[in-house]
């Protein structure tokens, strides 16, 4: 079992920078492929970026591509997203996920574990 928490999230001008946590327990972290995932009001759940175990092979969706980074730090049983150059429709609510599949995925079936989510408002 992982159990996720995040944190960082707030508001923040467009343009502006915002750095997420997830902090996660439990003995096989390591072992879980960490994605994150956003949601704006009145619409689906939708992937952001994916880590792998190692950290090494990263994934994002095309609207955050150069803008956001995903890394974690296994020691620390942490995961990061750094969000730069924060637009108006990044607003959403975003939730850090664990998969235990090998493979990066964007599908939100993947992901067997969920933390509660971490408002991000970004004002034009």
């Amino acid at each position: 079992q992982v159990q996720l928490v995040e944190s960082g999230g707030g508001l923040v001008q467009s343009g502006g920078s915002l750095r997420l946590s997830c902090a996660a327990s439990g003995r096989t972290f390591s072992r879980h492929v960490m994605g994150w995932f956003r949601q704006a009001p009145g619409k689906e759940r939708e992937f952001v970026a994916a880590v792998s175990w190692s950290g090494g092979n990263t994934d994002y969706a095309d609207s955050v591509k150069g803008r956001f980074t995903n890394s974690r730090d296994n020691a620390a049983n942490r995961v990061y997203l750094q969000m730069n150059s924060l637009k108006p429709e990044d607003t959403a609510v975003y939730y850090c996920a664990a998969s235990s599949y090998v493979f990066l995925s964007t599908s939100t079936g993947q992901y067997a574990y969920w933390g509660q989510g971490t408002q991000v408002t970004v004002s034009s």
